[in-house]
Formats: structure tokens, C-alpha cells, sequence
């Protein structure tokens, strides 16, 4: 048996194969690997047709033309009857410079049958024009000449349109036909640059032609010389008032500008000439919904689209109106529709995208804004909505990235200086924020939510005089704005809590946002069953992750628990995150209303048929107190979200504890009255911190204070009080966790003024949540901060073992610690006033045993009491909205009560049980 020999590769076997790597090769863009193959084949084979076509056609890619005509020349002599062997080898002439041998070669080919869009194109290309000494001399063109140079036009030959306009200027310079012609068929063959001085010298030679001005100004108008676009859109209709052409491009110039109701004049001006265009109806709906003139905005982008129901803009205009309307899902198929026809269409990526962001799809509507921007890298409008999507789905790096590109497009837009300014602040960057915001008032000095937004960064590094100088401004530009009058209030509450001026600027706010509907509070006709089934609804932004969603998400579960209840979320926030996904999922309604006005909102409310209304914000970000002050439901109540009253009279209950809220010291301070439970509110410890360690001052032997709370908390007060502490404890030292780099400076200049050296102070940046808690190892004992006290750090570091001294003092916003520590039984680390928070300090540095025994068994004290059980706490909140319930359906007045620990303890066994 013998084995088989292989037989060498045929030479066509070769060539083939050759062939194959040649062709990969340049389809990926590797000319000379295969330049090198196609050279190897012609070795073997020299007329071989396809390997020289194709050294032809890498010249040409080259821009090395020339090079290649040998090889096109081969190739068509050895296979005359391939068309692309043909356009192969007279395009390489015309590039080449060849211009009249291609016209031979073309001519020539013809004859034998070439034709075919390709072989059309390449005629227009190469046409021969007259040349200027084969025209007869005269001021003017003779008419053959005009009439074989319209016919081209008319045929859509624009190429040869052009050299035939060039020899007729050249020609006959001023004769404005040629001018004319050429410009237009420059402007139609995507060459506006070129196209603009022949439009500007026939405009120039035709002073009576309305067309010719408008044809220059829509050139122009293209390349941003608007203020002279604007003038020959003016002679022209002087010359034609019923040009309707130019009154729609100067209506298209106004509105880019701003203009909108002398845009809105000039669309009008065009239905006037044409009532049937359906540009100028697609234009005019657009600018009238931009001046809220929805219904009318309506009508005109309706007329569009039966003149023209494929028309891009006209679907997308009209999308915008369904928009604005709230008819997001009929605007979502018209912008659809719109890409549908024009795919390229960024404008309706953009629109389609905010529609779908707006409906929760957040994924979808993040595809559509990079659409938009891959079709218009230009369009600072979707770089900015991206950015915002980015920020609010917990993107923080991406949307910054995204604000900064459309900073470079549009540095003066105020609502990109806005952005970015807002960001910067939440990443603790205020320094550059308030650059951010500075730079958008530049842009636009009487912007009232800017300038808000300028002194909440300006309070973030403690610059509290400009902070609320600024706060104050805001306010006197636009005082219908709600959400200005709370930022000024919240700003009191943390500096100023307790003064009667604080006090009367929340009533204040109170009888502007509450008296226009008093008279027109609704009768409510919730069923008055005392032990019905109640619908509750829970107004917020924080439902992510944020400290209220911290405190609320244990009541929460057990809450949705209860068959008595029957929860609904009304979310007023466009964060979306684990945390908003699990809340969610624990309410039997859930509806998104960050996009529904106060209108919309309160009838939304109403149709759900809510019988008891609870507040989780306050005067915080986002609230939705406008609302409240319309009375929705028949029993309203403030709870976890802010230290304070709201003002509003519409507000019936605030819930609080006695530890938080001493009955008869507070009750004067708020229009609501107050609702007591056995807790205000519980905590769950977060599952990633790590174990008590041994306290760290019997291992260091030096004892260590500590705070974690946000900078715009550490005051000149808070500052002073601490630095008296730290004279009195000469050996301590203090760790301040969660300082942003930009903040430093101006503590330490805090620290520095009262007394006490940088070394003593340990500054740590912010970090993640298991390496937060922890740095709670370095410390003994955290300082609260006065006169607005922490609540998730003085319970994060319960948790961790640290007990936080604190000041009890004679406001709401500064008895947090007093609450948190009274119901765990840390009554001695509670102050009455500064002195007693100095002696206190200098006191547990003495009793480090003490404080040793205290630290490892923390965790099970706080487990222990109310706070550390949520059932309990959940009983009690379940407790206190029956009896407001129950008191409303008697027609009784809403009344101060206590839930008592012994209320719910056989409600909480049975459950249990």
C-alpha cells in the first residue's frame, strides 16, 4: 500500500487563491498587502483583467491616478465588455487631468452600448462646456446658449450646469443669468461655499429680483452671515411681499435667533402668499407651541401634515406639541415617524428621546440622544439632556463628560453653565460650580434659578452672607416661584432655625402659595368609614438613594405588609436606582409626576381618591408643597423629610416624637399640629459595615473626636463650638470625614481663626459606604453639628459603636441628635448648651472604660430600642393615620395626639404571632 503524494497547485489554483487574499486585503484597507498580491498574479499572468483593474483602482485610492491608467488600459484590452473596466479607466483619466481623453474614452464607449446611472454620473462630470472663445461676443448670452443651459438644469445635470454658467460668466460677466444659475446649481450640488458669490453678484446685477435675494440670503443664512441674510430676506420682500419663500427662511432665521413673535409674523406672512404650504404651517405650529399657543399649534402642524403627511419636520413639530400636551405616547409615533422618513433627523432623535426619558424608558431615550449627537456632533441641546440622564441614572463621570462637550459648543448657554454647576456641587467641587454659575449670569443675569443655584454652592463652602444674599435675589426676581421661597427657607432652618424671622418667612410662603385656593379647597367624598381600608399616598424626589429613602424603606416594607392600607407613590424625583427599583416593587401604586404640573398632579391625586396625604420633603429639593396647598385629600401630613413646618394651614399633622418634639415646647412653631409616635422614624444598619472595633484612644492613647457631617452643616457656629472643646482637650485630635478637596481651605481658616492648629485635624475625602463606616474605627466620640444636627451619621456611627455628643438646642432642625440618642438611652451625651457640651467632651475623655463598655455594646442597645425596630415604629406611623383618619371622618378638626408605646404593643404581639 502506498501512501498519497500531494500534486503541486495548478497556476490557476494559484491565481485564485492569490485573488482571494488580495481582495481581503483591500476590502481592510491594506493597499499595499494587496498591491503586492495583484503584482504576484501578473507575474504569472500579465493580462490578467481583474488584477489590473484593481492595481488601477489602489492608484486612484492613492490620489496617485496617473500611476494607475496603464493598469485600467489593460485591463478594458483584455476584456473590452466589462462596463466597470470602462468607468474605471475614464474617471482615472478626468482625475488625472485628462479631462478631453475621458470625453473620448466616454464618447466612445456609448457607442458601444455603456449606459447606467454610474456611466450618467461620470458624463455629468466630465461634460464638455463651451469654451469661452466658441461663444459669440455680445453684453448678454445669446438665448440658444440660455436655453441648452436651462434644459441641463431642468434635467437635473448640475454638474453640467456649472461649467456651462462658468463659461457664460466668464464670458458675459455681466449678465446676471449665468451668476444666477450657477450659484443655485452650486447650492443644489452641497457646494454653498462656492455657491455664495455667484448668488451675492446675480443679486448684485438684479436689483428688482425678489428670488435672486432670497437665494443669496438662504446661503447666507447658511453660513452664519445672518445679519446680512436678514437684509436680503427684507429687499426681497420689498421688492414681492408675497415671496413666500423668503418670508419663511427670514420666519426660520427669527426663531433660531430667539424671535419668536417676529417668527411668528413671518410664518403668518407666508400662508398669507401661499395658504397651502405646508413649510410655513410645520414652522408656524413649531414657534406657536414654543409660546404656549398649544391648541392653535395643534391646528397649523395638523394642516402640515395633510399638505405633506411624509414631511419630517411637520411629524416632528407636531410631536412636539402632543409632547408639551402630555400626549407622550402619540408624540413618541410622531417622532418615530419622522426617523422613519429621515433616519439622519437629530432633532427627533433628541425630541423621541426626552418623550421616552419622560415615560421612564430611560435606556431607549439614552440610544436616541447619542443618536442624535452621532447625526449632529453639534446639537448642545441633546449633549445637555444626555448629561441630565446621565446624572439623574447615577452616571455621575459620563454626564459630566456630556455637559463639558456641550459647554464647548455653546459656553455662553446658561442652562449648560447650570448643569455642569450643579454637578460640580454633587460631586463636591463647589469652587468650580460657583465658576459654572457665575458664567451662565453672565449669559443671563436675572436668571433666578442660576442664582439659586449659585448661592447653594456659595453655602456648600460656608460663604453664608453671599449665600443668602443671593438666595434672596432669586427670590425678589421670581417670587411665583415655589421652590425659591424653600431654598431661602431651608437656608434659615440650617442657620437661623428657631428665629422669629424664620418662623414668619415660613408663614409667609404659607399664605402666598395657600390663600389663592382656600375659598376653592374641594369637598372631599372619601367614604367616612372609620375602619375602611385607607389609601395612603406618599409624595417625594428622594425615592433613591438618598437619606430619606434610608428612614422610609424599613416602614416601608412594613407598611405594604398591612392588609388596612393601601400604599400609593406619587415620585416626584428622575433618579433611578437600585434603591428606587426596590420601592417600586413595595407599593401598590406607583406613578412618576416629576413631568406633571401642580394642575396635573392634584387632579391625579384626586382621581386615585387618597384619603390621607403624607409630605416626605419639606421645604427640600423638589417638593411639591404647591400641591398640598390645594388640599387634594381630605387629611394631609409632613414626616422625615425636613425639621420644620411647612406653613401651610392645608398641612394638618406633623409627625414627630417626644424625644424630637418635647410636647408643649414646639407646638407654636408650626401651623401643623403635631402627631406623636412612639419613634419618628427607624434605621436599618447598612448590610456592608464591618464589625465594632475596640475603641481606638486605649490603643492610640490619644483620644479622637470625629464628624462626618456635610460641609454646609459645618458653620461659623458649629466651628466654635467645637473649637472650645478641642482648647479644653489640648491632647485630642479630630477626623473630619467626607471633605471634598475644594472645601478644605475655608474650614481650616474656620479652625485656624478659633484657635486650633491643621495638624490636629485629620481630613478625609468622601469614599464609599463600607470604607466610611470604617474610618469610625479612628474615632471615639463624633460632635454633632448646631443648629442643624446630623441624623444618618449620628445613626451610621450608633451603629458603629461611636456615640455623638450634642446640643439639645430649642428648634427642631437642632434636637436630631437629642431624639437619636434619647431613645437609645445615651441621655449623657446630650448638652444643654455649649458649656455642657464642653464639660460633657471633656468629661467621656476621662472615662475611657466607660466609654470602651458603652462602645462594644452599642449595637445591641440601639437594637433594643424603638428606633432599631421597625415593626414597632411601623405600628406606631399605622396607628397615628387611623386616628387622623377616624377624627376627620367624626368631622372633628385635626388635633395634637400621642400613639403610646403601649397603643401598639398588642398590635405588634398579634402581628408577630
Amino acid at each position: 500500500m502506498t501512501a498519497d503524494v500531494p500534486q503541486p497547485q495548478s497556476d490557476t489554483q494559484t491565481i485564485a487563491h492569490l485573488m482571494e487574499d488580495a481582495l481581503n486585503c483591500h476590502r481592510a484597507g491594506d493597499l499595499l498587502g494587496a498591491g503586492q498580491r495583484y503584482q504576484r498574479i501578473l507575474q504569472s499572468q500579465p493580462g490578467h483583467a481583474e488584477a489590473n483593474h484593481k492595481l488601477g483602482l489602489i492608484a486612484v485610492e492613492a490620489q496617485q491616478a496617473a500611476a494607475g491608467l496603464p493598469y485600467f488600459a489593460a485591463a478594458l484590452e483584455a476584456d473590452p465588455t466589462r462596463a466597470q473596466y470602462w468607468i474605471g479607466y475614464i474617471d482615472a483619466l478626468d482625475r488625472a487631468g485628462q479631462t478631453e481623453d475621458a470625453r473620448t474614452m466616454l464618447a466612445q464607449a456609448q457607442q458601444q452600448g455603456l449606459e447606467g446611472e454610474a456611466v450618467d454620473v461620470l458624463a455629468a462630470r466630465i461634460g464638455r462646456a463651451p469654451s469661452g472663445d466658441e461663444l459669440p461676443e455680445g453684453p448678454v448670452a445669446p438665448p440658444g446658449i440660455v436655453d441648452a443651459t436651462v434644459k441641463l438644469f431642468q434635467a437635473g445635470r448640475h454638474a453640467d450646469v456649472v461649467a456651462h454658467a462658468r463659461a457664460l460668466t466668464g464670458r458675459y460677466p455681466e449678465d446676471a443669468f449665468g451668476w444666477k444659475i450657477l450659484g443655485v446649481a452650486l447650492q443644489l450640488l452641497g457646494r454653498g461655499e462656492e455657491a455664495l458669490d455667484p448668488l451675492l453678484q446675480a443679486a448684485a446685477r438684479l436689483p428688482d429680483d425678489a428670488e435672486a435675494h432670497c437665494n443669496a440670503a438662504i446661503v447666507l443664512q447658511a453660513h452664519g452671515r445672518v445679519d446680512e441674510a436678514e437684509t436680503c430676506y427684507r429687499h426681497a420682500l420689498r421688492i414681492d411681499p408675497d415671496c413666500a419663500d423668503a418670508s419663511l427662511n427670514l420666519g426660520v432665521l427669527y426663531n433660531a435667533q430667539g424671535r419668536s413673535g417676529e417668527a411668528e409674523a413671518a410664518f403668518r406672512d407666508a400662508l398669507r402668499s401661499r395658504p397651502d404650504y405646508a413649510e410655513a404651517h410645520a414652522n408656524l405650529g413649531g414657534v406657536l407651541q414654543a409660546l404656549d399657543q398649544l391648541d392653535e399649534a395643534e391646528t397649523h402642524c395638523r394642516r402640515a401634515l395633510e399638505l405633506a403627511p411624509d414631511n419630517p419636520m411637520a411629524l416632528n413639530n407636531f410631536g412636539i406639541v402632543l409632547q408639551r400636551q402630555g400626549r407622550l405616547d402619540e408624540a413618541a409615533v410622531h417622532f418615530q415617524s419622522a426617523l422613519a422618513r429621515l433616519p439622519g433627523f437629530a432633532a427627533a432623535h433628541r425630541n423621541l428621546a426626552r418623550t421616552l426619558q419622560a415615560q421612564g424608558e430611560l435606556r431607549a431615550a439614552e440610544q436616541h440622544y447619542r443618536k442624535a449627537i452621532e447625526f449632529d456632533p453639534r446639537d448642545a441641546g441633546a449633549c445637555l439632556s444626555l448629561g441630565d440622564l446621565l446624572r439623574l441614572s447615577g452616571h455621575p463621570g459620563e454626564a459630566e463628560a456630556m455637559y463639558r462637550q456641550a459647554f464647548g459648543l455653546c459656553p455662553d448657554d446658561p442652562r449648560v453653565g447650570n448643569a455642569l454647576g450643579i454637578l460640580l456641587q454633587e460631586k463636591g467641587c463647589s469652587d468650580e460650580a460657583i465658576v459654572c454659575h457665575r458664567r451662565a449670569l453672565d449669559a443671563a443675569p436675572d436668571n433666578a434659578a442660576t442664582l439659586s443655584n449659585l448661592a447653594q454652592a456659595q453655602f456648600s463652602l460656608g460663604l453664608q452672607d453671599e449665600a443668602e444674599a443671593n438666595f434672596r435675589e432669586a427670590l425678589r426676581l421670581r417670587p411665583d416661584i415655589a421652590m425659591l421661597h424653600s431654598n431661602l427657607l431651608h437656608f434659615l432652618t440650617l442657620n437661623r432655625a428657631g428665629s422669629p424671622e424664620t418662623l414668619a418667612a415660613h408663614l409667609a410662603f404659607g399664605e402666598q402659595v395657600e390663600a389663592p385656593w382656600r375659598t376653592h379647597w374641594p369637598v372631599h367624598g372619601n367614604v367616612r368609614d372609620p375602619e375602611r381600608t385607607l389609601r395612603i399616598g406618599f409624595v417625594s424626589a428622594d425615592f433613591h438613594n438618598h437619606a430619606v429613602a434610608t428612614f422610609f424603606e424599613p416602614l416601608l416594607v412594613q407598611l405594604a405588609g398591612r392588609g388596612d392600607l393601601q400604599l400609593h407613590a406619587y415620585y416626584n424625583g428622575r433618579i433611578e436606582d437600585e434603591v428606587t427599583r426596590r420601592l417600586r416593587g413595595r407599593f401598590a401604586y406607583w406613578n412618576a409626576v416629576a413631568s406633571l404640573s401642580d394642575d396635573a398632579l392634584f387632579e391625579t391625586i384626586r382621581a386615585d381618591g387618597i384619603d390621607l396625604l403624607v409630605d416626605l420633603s419639606g421645604h427640600t429639593a423638589y417638593n411639591r408643597l404647591p400641591v398640598f396647598a390645594r388640599k387634594p385629600a381630605p387629611v394631609q401630613a409632613s414626616w422625615i423629610g425636613y425639621p420644620g413646618t411647612t406653613g401651610l394651614h392645608a398641612i394638618d399633622y406633623y409627625l414627630a416624637d417626644r424625644h424630637f418634639l418635647p410636647p408643649g415646647r414646639f407646638e407654636s412653631q408650626f401651623t401643623e399640629h403635631i402627631a406623636y409616635l412612639p419613634a419618628n422614624s427607624p434605621y436599618l444598619p447598612p448590610p456592608e459595615a464591618p464589625p465594632v472595633g475596640p475603641l481606638p484612644a486605649l490603643q492610640a492613647g490619644r483620644f479622637t473626636f470625629g464628624s462626618f457631617a456635610r460641609p454646609n452643616k459645618i458653620g461659623a457656629e458649629t466651628v466654635s463650638l467645637w473649637a472650645r472643646l478641642l482648647r479644653a482637650v489640648p491632647d485630642a485630635d479630630m477626623l473630619l470625614g467626607g471633605m471634598p478637596e475644594s472645601e478644605r481651605g475655608t474650614l481650616l481658616d474656620r479652625f485656624d481663626a478659633a484657635g486650633i492648629a491643621r495638624e490636629r485635624l485629620r481630613l478625609h475625602p468622601r469614599c464609599g459606604m463600607q470604607a466610611y463606616l470604617a474610618l469610625h474605627e479612628r474615632v471615639d466620640v463624633c460632635l454633632d453639628t448646631y443648629p442643624y444636627n446630623g441624623g444618618t451619621t449620628t445613626l451610621h456611627a450608633l451603629w458603629m459603636g461611636v456615640p455623638t455628643l450634642t446640643v439639645a438646642g430649642p428648634t427642631p432642625a437642632s434636637r436630631s441628635g437629642a431624639s437619636i440618642l434619647g431613645h437609645a438611652g445615651l441621655e449623657s451625651f446630650v448638652a444643654q448648651d455649649a458649656d455642657d457640651f464642653v464639660a460633657l467632651g471633656v468629661a467621656w475623655t476621662n472615662r475611657l472604660d466607660e466609654l470602651a463598655t458603652l462602645r462594644a455594646g452599642l449595637r445591641e442597645r440601639f437594637l433594643r430600642s424603638p428606633r432599631g425596630q421597625p415593626a414597632l415604629v411601623a405600628a406606631g406611623v399605622a396607628r397615628a393615620f387611623r386616628a387622623m383618619w377616624q377624627r376627620w371622618c367624626a368631622g372633628l378638626p385635626a388635633a395634637t395626639f400621642e400613639v403610646r408605646l403601649e397603643d401598639i404593643r398588642p398590635e405588634q404581639r398579634a402581628s408577630d404571632a
